[in-house]
């Protein structure tokens, strides 16, 4: 069952009774090929288990239960859960959850997986709930190897950004943090159904097994990144003030300075090993008493 074709899409959105949710943002891919690159790309051994975030009506869990050792689709859509049993119906490796992932125990649900081997993510999001989900993912703590991720285009220039330039924001230091990003290709939105508006990115982030810049303190290190950002026109000492409200301008200042930096510096100069030391400064800063 090829189901990339918009005639069996249509066949089986009839036979169920179904229509696109938009408050889900279903766009479903009809370009075989993209799923099978996104599927490709998911991890480095077939040893892996898949969590897939919304898998829509199963083209790619299809093509990632053929190649990995389990997969675990969660599905928000009451609705795509008996087709999902249709679809999928041939394939003993696959177990499917009508949840939410927002509000889903992925540390219970994902336990048993873990302690086989290897866990890597892949998904579909959603263009209004592409941060929240993978600030999920990155923040909850488990050990995944991958998060393959098909983003739209502009959020994937802002994931996958450099220091300095102006796509380069707190969701990408946040994310050079955890891991390094990379893109992968670019899905154009005529290989959608409904097409979205935008184009779509392929992203892939190899998450850290060992972070190679640990701060005194990871509140504080989110805590500077997000000042420095909020009002990301303003110099950084200015900046941070507004968010450092125990420190005087003087004291994040001096901070500054003494990481090596010119005091009239702006935050998207800063690359995640510079947030890190500086972040380690103004902790000192705060608890120096």
């Amino acid at each position: 069952m090829n189901l990339c074709d918009v005639k069996t899409i249509k066949h089986i959105m009839t036979v169920f009774d179904l229509k696109f949710r938009k408050e889900f943002g279903q766009n479903f891919l009809i370009n075989r090929a993209v799923v099978e690159d996104i599927a490709d790309n998911c991890a480095d051994s077939v040893e892996t288990s898949i969590l897939e975030i919304g898998p829509g009506i199963g083209p790619l869990t299809t093509e990632l239960a053929m190649r990995y050792e389990q997969v675990v689709a969660l599905e928000i859509d009451h609705g795509l859960i008996p087709v999902l049993k249709y679809t999928l119906g041939e394939f003993t490796n696959v177990t499917v959850y009508n949840e939410d992932v927002m509000k889903a125990d992925l540390d219970e649900l994902l336990k048993p997986y873990f302690e086989k081997g290897k866990v890597s993510v892949c998904a579909n999001l959603p263009y209004y709930i592409t941060t929240p989900i993978l600030m999920k993912l990155l923040e909850c703590g488990l050990p995944f190897d991958y998060i393959t991720i098909m983003i739209q285009s502009e959020v994937a220039d802002r994931l996958c950004a450099k220091a300095g330039s102006s796509d380069y924001g707190a969701i990408t230091a946040v994310l050079a943090y955890y891991g390094v990003a990379e893109k992968l290709f670019t899905v154009s939105a005529g290989n959608f159904m409904p097409a979205p508006k935008v184009n779509s990115t392929v992203v892939r982030i190899k998450l850290h097994k060992n972070k190679p810049y640990v701060p005194k303190d990871e509140k504080t290190l989110f805590r500077t990144i997000k000042g420095a950002f909020e009002q990301r026109r303003k110099t950084l000492p200015n900046a941070l003030a507004a968010s450092f409200g125990e420190l005087s301008k003087d004291e994040i200042t001096e901070a500054i300075v003494a990481c090596g930096h010119k005091p009239d510096i702006r935050g998207e100069r800063l690359g995640i090993e510079e947030f890190v030391a500086l972040s380690d400064k103004l902790y000192e800063c705060i608890n120096k008493d």
